[in-house]
Order: C-alpha cells, then sequence, then structure tokens
C-alpha cells in the first residue's frame, strides 16, 4: 500500500469517514478487494458517489493508460467487504459489485465530470481507455 493511500485510509477511520486530505469529505469508501491471483485483500481507499442504496465507483487510475489493478481484481471476485461512513462513525458491510454496462456508460460517468472537473482532465492523460464503472450494492 502506498504511503498516500495508508494516509487517507487512516485519516477515514479516524475520522468517522470524513477525509480532509485530497477534498474526499464524506464522498469516500474503502474496499476489500480480492487479489485475482494471490487471494489477499488489499484496501483501496476510492472516490465513491452514494446513490439510492449503492455506490459508483471509477477505476480512472489517475488518468493512466491502463487500469488499476483493483479493477481487475474486483472482476474476479464481485463480492467483497467495503467500509463507509455512517452516522458519524466507519461501519463495513458486504456488497456485491457489478460493471456498469456501455449502454449507460455515458450516463455515469457524467455523473463523476459533473462531480469534479479533475475526471474531464484524466480522460487528456488515459490514451483513448474508457474508464471502467462500478455499482456497489449492500448484499
Amino acid at each position: 500500500m502506498t504511503d498516500f493511500n495508508e494516509t487517507i485510509i487512516n485519516e477515514f477511520r479516524s475520522n468517522g469517514g470524513h477525509v480532509e486530505t485530497a477534498g474526499f469529505g464524506d464522498k469516500l469508501v474503502i474496499l476489500h478487494s480480492i487479489g485475482a491471483k494471490s487471494g489477499d485483500v488489499r484496501l483501496n481507499p476510492l472516490l465513491a458517489l452514494s446513490e439510492d442504496d449503492s455506490w459508483l465507483i471509477v477505476g480512472s487510475a489517475a488518468g493512466s493508460p491502463k487500469d488499476p489493478a483493483w479493477v481487475h481484481n474486483l472482476r474476479a471476485h464481485p463480492a467483497i467487504d467495503m467500509e463507509v461512513p455512517r452516522d458519524g462513525e466507519v461501519a463495513t458491510i458486504k456488497v456485491n459489485v457489478s460493471e456498469v454496462p456501455d449502454s449507460v456508460w455515458a450516463e455515469n460517468w457524467k455523473k463523476f465530470t459533473d462531480f469534479s472537473d479533475g475526471f474531464k482532465e484524466y480522460e487528456k492523460t488515459a490514451e483513448g481507455r474508457k474508464f471502467p464503472i462500478f455499482r456497489l450494492n449492500p448484499a
């Protein structure tokens, strides 16, 4: 785990799911993805847009031309745990992950670009990569 991720996770857990670093606020979750080959649990702090009883996350990797490793892991193991802010505390819940289909990808991508212009900037460096978007539903 990178030092940045470790800092974010510690702040998330210490502050009931609120993270001032990098302006995440209450829009962060921590995925407990499972390594596709190793089976090891990996902690992934990610921006998540809450929608009804589910969340949307995007594999932008800050505009990298390659998907982040957790994308491959979610595709291999779509039933995981996730830490979420809940009533000033952090709760761990079980979720089922599904990739957003192409038919609704654009409308979901717009939710991220409307949330932050940073996502629009990522398109410039991704070398045409279409960022995978996932919906996380409580199990």
